[in-house]
């Protein structure tokens, strides 16, 4: 990025003058990015929040702002079946296709980035820190890792700012607003997860919460959103489900590049424009198996002989591309628009 492109960038950033030359020199390396709202590489999903960043600092893959991500949250001091479940319900949603966006902490945070990373997929860290401060340390390694691995680091504070109580609840709107839902893990009845729900909430997300044993203290808050109306998720593919049939239009925005949206784009009813040659052949022959008509998942799973692990994979892949559709009871295969 040219110097004057960033400084043009900055200006329209509410960043105190005196920190220019600092960011300027950062920005010129490769894998960093500066964006504004006005940038077309900001994400459309959060710049329609109520408040979205003037400002965001990001390393690693930028074109991952503009994939269907999938927040996954929880406690710091998770138990040992809460980070379990935070890294296979991580894992099982990157191999279906999301993006997992999380917030670097203790606990659920750093199980769910583990999660993705196992599956070979892609995650996002969203910083309550500046980009150039790795909170908690322990966590060096793992944003090594993140970076390593396509994913992508994010923050909208000053590159070196170190942490502060105020930054992670205000983190955490970046956290819900890049996302179609949130999934709780494990949370207390005051707790950072229920603000990001809060905030997911009020952004039009998807919330989600894995339920728990009553006599666990961190299960309460999952408990008391759900009462609140958030779904009980047993499985990914619960989630996959949800994702698929009521957040078509907000997965044909996230995974446009940002640069090819158009106002004048017509309305597609939801499907994605694809190519043919990215369907694998596993996408091909489960396709076979799914009517035009509504097919129950039971007799799906019949058809193809899949497990229902893989199922979900390839059954979030397939609605992604538009391909299907999830209705009551099971999948309607979509005809395609020529």
């Amino acid at each position: 990025m040219k110097q004057t492109d960033i400084y043009q960038q900055l200006q329209a950033s509410d960043l105190p003058e005196q920190t220019f030359p600092a960011v300027m020199r950062w920005a010129e390396e490769d894998d960093h990015h500066l964006l504004c709202p006005a940038d077309t590489l900001y994400p459309l999903l959060l710049k329609e929040i109520p408040d979205p960043p003037p400002v965001l600092f990001a390393r690693g893959d930028v074109s991952l702002l503009a994939v269907p991500q999938l927040a996954i949250v929880g406690a710091r001091r998770a138990t040992p079946l809460g980070l379990e479940n935070a890294e296979a319900f991580a894992c099982s949603l990157a191999q279906a296709g999301l993006c997992i966006t999380s917030g670097l902490a203790q606990g659920v945070d750093a199980a769910s980035h583990r999660g993705a990373l196992k599956a070979g997929g892609k995650t996002i860290a969203v910083m309550g820190t500046g980009i150039s401060r790795i909170y908690p340390a322990v966590h060096r390694q793992l944003a090594k890792d993140i970076l390593a691995n396509g994913g992508l680091l994010l923050s909208e504070f000053p590159i070196d700012a170190g942490p502060a109580s105020w930054h992670f609840p205000q983190r955490n709107r970046i956290i819900s607003g890049l996302s179609l839902g949130v999934l709780i893990v494990e949370a207390a009845l005051k707790s950072g997860s229920l603000i990001t729900a809060r905030m997911a909430l009020e952004q039009g997300r998807e919330v989600f919460a894995i339920p728990g044993s009553i006599h666990n203290p961190l299960a309460r808050g999952c408990h008391q959103l759900i009462r609140q109306g958030a779904k009980l998720v047993e499985t990914a593919a619960d989630v996959i489900e949800e994702l698929g049939s009521l957040h078509a239009s907000l997965v044909l925005k996230a995974s446009q590049p940002l640069s090819s949206r158009e106002p004048s784009q017509p309305d597609m009813g939801g499907q994605l424009c694809f190519d043919p040659s990215d369907l694998s052949s596993k996408d091909c022959q489960l396709l076979e198996q799914i009517d035009y008509a509504p097919t129950p998942l039971d007799v799906i799973v019949l058809r193809s002989g899949l497990t229902i692990g893989e199922l979900s994979s390839i059954l979030l892949s397939l609605e992604l591309k538009g391909l299907v559709r999830s209705v009551a009871g099971g999948y309607t295969r979509i005809e395609q628009l020529s």
